[in-house]
């Protein structure tokens, strides 16, 4: 049983997959979005999650809210939307990575008002997780980040962009607004490819180390290498290179999620997440973080051998053999 009787907190999109395994063939429906996704892999590793969220009351809606609320998420911030649900095809080239059609024009997950987010309770928040779409698409995205700001006096904030370049391309300031949050948050999680979008040219190394030296609020960034593993910087230890889990690929929907999901939990268990639990983060032992991001490892392995976005329990996780 995790100690802590704090929540971590999820703010962001909830939007419905429509999954087709090959060309031509029938669509899935499939709950999704990667701050959703990262709230059920929280609760499913037994963390006490909160969403924040608008979800539309349409199928979609209800869908998406059911599968949050069957996974033990606590759904009380979620706030019901007059507007219809995101939706996104989902498509898989020939090295089966995913692409995406989305479409997001007037949905639900966008339209926060300053009212809905006042409203937002953060006294018994831990942690606040924020990223991906969201917080760039106008108009809810600078209140978005008014929260994550406003979280950081009591609790940490962690931020994974997940970038969509063919959504984000057409926003003049993406990249401002990704680049801000950067240096709002104390945990960052970035993957290479969403890194080489967002600074063309720039190493994982390289990148890490401007945020880490440059940023002190910043104390823990992973980027994330794909079968290469992972670059794991934080302020009083040296980059380390940590392996992936050896996998076969079904699909990797949501695997970074996973990833995420599994860090927040594992730095939720060891006492570690907190405005106050800030000091205890940036000296974290090297042991400590390395354990933490192998768990994130497996767990995101467990998402890539089976098809769609569903992150693994506790007990899978706990009988997943270490290598």
């Amino acid at each position: 049983m995790i100690p802590d009787a704090r929540v971590v907190a999820v703010a962001g999109e909830a939007i419905i997959d429509l999954v087709a395994d090959e060309p031509g063939g029938p669509y899935l429906a499939l709950p999704g979005g990667s701050p959703a996704n990262v709230a059920v892999g929280l609760a499913r590793l037994g963390v006490s999650t909160r969403m924040i969220a608008r979800i539309g009351e349409d199928p979609f809606g209800r869908t998406l809210r059911a599968h949050l609320v069957r996974n033990g998420v606590d759904t009380g911030a979620v706030v019901p939307a007059a507007e219809p649900s995101s939706v996104a095809l989902v498509h898989h080239e020939e090295n089966g990575a995913p692409s995406y059609d989305l479409r997001l024009a007037g949905t639900a997950d966008w339209q926060w008002t300053p009212e809905e987010l006042t409203r937002v309770p953060l006294g018994d928040v831990a942690a606040l997780h924020v990223g991906s779409l969201a917080m760039v698409l106008p108009p809810g995205a600078e209140m978005l980040a008014d929260l994550a700001r406003r979280a950081r006096e009591t609790a940490t904030v962690s931020y994974d962009p997940n970038c969509r370049p063919d959504v984000m391309e057409r926003l003049p300031d993406a990249r401002s607004r990704i680049e801000s949050l950067l240096r709002t948050a104390d945990i960052v999680k970035i993957s290479d490819a969403d890194l080489e979008w967002l600074q063309p040219g720039v190493s994982p190394r390289r990148f890490a180390a401007d945020l880490v030296e440059g940023t002190p609020g910043v104390s823990v960034v992973i980027v994330t290498l794909g079968a290469e593993g992972a670059l794991v910087t934080a302020p009083n230890l040296p980059p380390l290179h940590l392996p992936a889990y050896p996998v076969e690929v079904v699909d990797t929907v949501g695997a970074g999620d996973s990833y995420m999901s599994t860090v927040l939990a594992g730095l939720y268990e060891r006492g570690l997440l907190g405005a106050d639990r800030r000091p205890a983060l940036r000296s974290a032992p090297a042991s400590v973080i390395s354990e933490v991001c192998a768990e994130a490892a497996r767990a995101s392995a467990i998402t890539c051998g089976r098809r769609g976005a569903d992150p693994p329990t506790r007990a899978e996780l706990a009988a997943s053999p270490v290598t």
